[in-house]
């Protein structure tokens, strides 16, 4: 199994920047993939964004491009997640998931940290 632990949510102005880590233990696989998703009051959960374990390559929700960036320390087990220029509409539980590479389902979660944007 898979551990998941996210820390560093908070409630921030718009325009603020916040930085929001998930730290992974347990089982690990050779090649994965971490990633962000967030959920708004009454929506449904969304893709933020995703790094892979060996290239390093990275992708973006539109809504989120040039404003956030994710980042990995494999050292650490950690997968961070800097939000810049935080708008309301950042406003949600954002959790971090992880699958093998191969997979195409995220099928480990964490429990989530709630990020609050406001005016």
């Amino acid at each position: 199994q898979v551990q998941l632990v996210e820390s560093g949510g908070g409630l921030v102005q718009t325009g603020a920047s916040l930085r929001i880590s998930c730290a992974a233990s347990g089982r690990t696989f050779s090649s994965y993939i971490m990633g962000w998703f967030r959920q708004a009051p009454g929506k449904e959960r969304e893709f933020v964004a995703d790094i892979r374990s060996s290239s390093g390559v990275t992708n973006y929700a539109d809504s989120v491009k040039g404003r956030f960036t994710i980042s990995r320390d494999n050292a650490k087990n950690t997968v961070y997640l800097q939000m810049n220029s935080l708008k309301l509409e950042d406003t949600g539980v954002y959790y971090c998931a992880t699958k093998p590479s191969w997979v195409p389902s995220y099928g480990y979660w964490g429990q989530g940290t709630q990020v609050t944007v406001s005016s």
